[in-house]
């Protein structure tokens, strides 16, 4: 049980919820522009697909940083750092390994399915994924543009358009505004995650954002990235692509002054950050079901 358990680590299975969020959102784009659930087998397909793209990722950046001695560089937070599995278990390394390719493996293998079934543009958004997931830890993390937005465009455009897709969707002014809320909301949650990560990630060869233009620039950058998020949402309903009770996702708007001036005051004062990572965590989980719940009222 032990061992299991430990296994589970490299997977960061309490992140894991933001998946579901995000292809729930994608549900509900497609089921309002078809006017109908797909079936139950197949969207479950697509959870899997998502959940081992998000296992992949957290796995294979588990290994990297176990190896190149980032983790024990690390100052670890609940919501950023790693699991710690690995330094503390030297000997599941390879295990991580293994899980972060088998569970690509397995996306692989869904998604050809639902290509079979939706045709070639699924495709391409498939293999840019697995661009994404491969090449994030070792490359994309010394890109400094590259790493703010790769985190949103895996779990926005990618996930929530690919879910829309492979459920009988068809690409629309629609789901690629909806898309954009997990796109600047989840860009912001591993931006803020790498604030009390600067130090170690920089002597391992990192570039990204808090490290090249400090942090106290890079809140502003977190600022800017939420309201946009929100604005999407206004800007969709205004423009017509979005129904009006997607308008929902305003409700988590609430903690958005809390948030913007704690992390603003915060951001080089890290044990007084912590609680607004929490706060960034509940907003990324919050907002893509609160608009998905629109998109179902709507139809």
């Amino acid at each position: 049980m032990t061992s299991l358990k430990a296994l589970l680590g490299p997977m960061r299975v309490p992140f894991l919820l933001l998946t579901p969020a995000c292809v729930l959102l994608g549900i509900g784009t497609a089921y309002w522009q078809t006017g109908h659930l797909a079936a139950w087998w197949q969207m479950a397909l697509v959870l899997i697909a998502a959940l081992a793209a998000h296992i992949s990722v957290n796995a294979l950046n588990e290994y990297v940083d176990f190896k190149t001695g980032l983790d024990q560089r690390t100052q670890r937070t609940p919501f950023s750092g790693g699991s710690g599995t690995l330094p503390q278990q030297p000997a599941l390394a390879p295990a991580a390994l293994w899980i972060g390719l088998i569970s690509l493996l397995g996306l692989g293998l869904i998604g050809a399915y639902f290509v079979t079934l939706r045709g070639w543009t699924l495709a391409w958004i498939g293999l840019l994924g697995i661009l994404v997931i491969v090449t994030y830890t070792p490359l994309i993390t010394r890109l400094p543009a590259l790493c703010l937005i790769a985190p949103g465009l895996g779990f926005g455009p990618l996930m929530v358009i690919g879910t829309h897709l492979a459920l009988g969707g068809e690409l629309s002014a629609t789901v690629v505004v909806a898309s954009l809320v997990p796109f600047f909301l989840v860009n912001n949650l591993l931006l803020l995650n790498q604030f009390p990560d600067v130090e170690a990630d920089r002597s391992v060869g990192r570039h990204h954002f808090p490290i090249v233009v400090g942090r106290q620039r890079s809140a502003y950058i977190y600022a800017l990235f939420l309201g946009l998020a929100y604005l999407s949402i206004v800007a969709g309903v205004i423009g017509g692509v979005l129904p009006t009770p997607s308008l929902l996702g305003l409700l988590a708007a609430i903690l958005l002054p809390r948030v913007i001036r704690g992390v603003l005051r915060h951001a080089n004062e890290l044990p007084q950050l912590i609680p607004y990572l929490g706060l960034n965590v509940v907003l990324n989980l919050v907002t893509p079901v609160l608009v998905a719940v629109g998109f179902f009222l709507a139809g």
